[in-house]
């Protein structure tokens, strides 16, 4: 369990823009001072607080080894929430923003071979995912997926430094990324990773369901769907650092119970997808809704996102 509630924000200048794909700006953040940034692992994200209203979670894409500089890709998305809108339109080099993590719920672990499969932005996380292992001497390959070749982020820079590693799949050129020939037969010590829209996200885990399990890690940039909560009643809500009981009511969630008790916790999306309100379990059970946790995590019961997780049970003991 990564905790965040001790995470401190950061002023940070953006020190650079500049468009990486047709609708796809990048940010380069440096603190004023030019002091090291926090250190952060391939898979990380931050919050970028954009506005009182707005907080988006984009992917670090830099290098991690330059405490300098972090970097993030950004995609207009012309039916989003203003997030994507109020980079592309109102950020300018020399600006300041403000920042809160790095967090990582997408890490990447020790393996001798990989496969990366991206769509359009989600090549985000896998960029610093690939670097890493190459630097560690392992065997790996990307299928990396977009509309057109003119909409594909870090193209050039991808192909032209791993052009053995790299397969792309340009839309209008070849169609979608063979899955079948990438996945239909698992590969022995193998890990896959992949980020991008759900629709590709969905295809690789029904192709991965005969792999050795462990073997599928992914990461949604919007939730999956929500069925029914386990319990539809109320149930309560033990805060064991704050010595109290509250009531969850079936048309709220925790997160908003909460704070209406004057606890404040951070939070960010509300939709169960940036990890930022996760929270420890010491006791009771938990319905998991959350887009972030692995199933293996969510069978450990020890953490969960109050934003849109709830109990299966009559009673919840948070380390609140």
């Amino acid at each position: 369990m990564k905790s965040t509630h001790n995470e401190t924000g950061l002023s940070l200048v953006v020190a650079a823009k500049f468009d990486a794909a047709d609708g796809v700006a990048v940010l380069q953040l440096r603190h004023p001072d030019g002091s090291d940034l926090p250190q952060w692992s391939p898979g990380a994200h931050i919050d970028l607080i954009l506005t009182p209203e707005i907080t988006r979670q984009y992917s670090l894409c830099g290098d991690p080894a330059d405490r300098t500089t972090w970097q993030v890709g950004v995609l207009r998305e012309p039916a989003g929430r203003g997030g994507s809108q109020f980079v592309h339109d109102k950020l300018a080099a020399g600006d300041t923003v403000q920042v809160r993590g790095p967090r990582n719920h997408f890490e990447l672990d020790d393996s001798p071979n990989y496969l990366f499969i991206a769509g359009g932005i989600g090549i985000t996380p896998i960029m610093a995912m690939a670097a890493e292992a190459d630097r560690a001497g392992a065997k790996w390959t990307l299928a990396y997926g977009g509309r057109s070749r003119a909409t594909m982020a870090f193209l050039d820079e991808l192909s032209g430094r791993y052009p053995d590693n790299v397969t792309i799949y340009p839309h209008d050129e070849k169609g979608l990324i063979d899955l079948d020939a990438l996945l239909d037969t698992s590969t022995p010590d193998t890990l896959v990773y992949t980020c991008g829209p759900g629709v590709l996200l969905d295809a690789v885990t029904a192709k991965c369901q005969s792999w050795p399990a462990g073997s599928l890690h992914l990461e949604r940039f919007s939730a999956n769907p929500m069925n029914e909560p386990v319990l539809t009643s109320s149930f309560e809500v033990e805060l064991a650092l704050s010595g109290t009981t509250i009531t969850v009511n079936p048309d709220e969630s925790v997160l908003e119970a909460v704070t209406a008790c004057g606890i404040q916790v951070l939070s960010s999306c509300g939709e169960g997808t940036c990890g930022t309100c996760e929270t420890a379990v010491l006791d009771g059970t938990v319905d998991h809704r959350d887009s972030v946790l692995t199933e293996d995590e969510q069978a450990a019961n020890d953490t969960m996102m109050i934003c849109v997780s709830r109990a299966s049970c009559p009673k919840l003991v948070l380390e609140l």
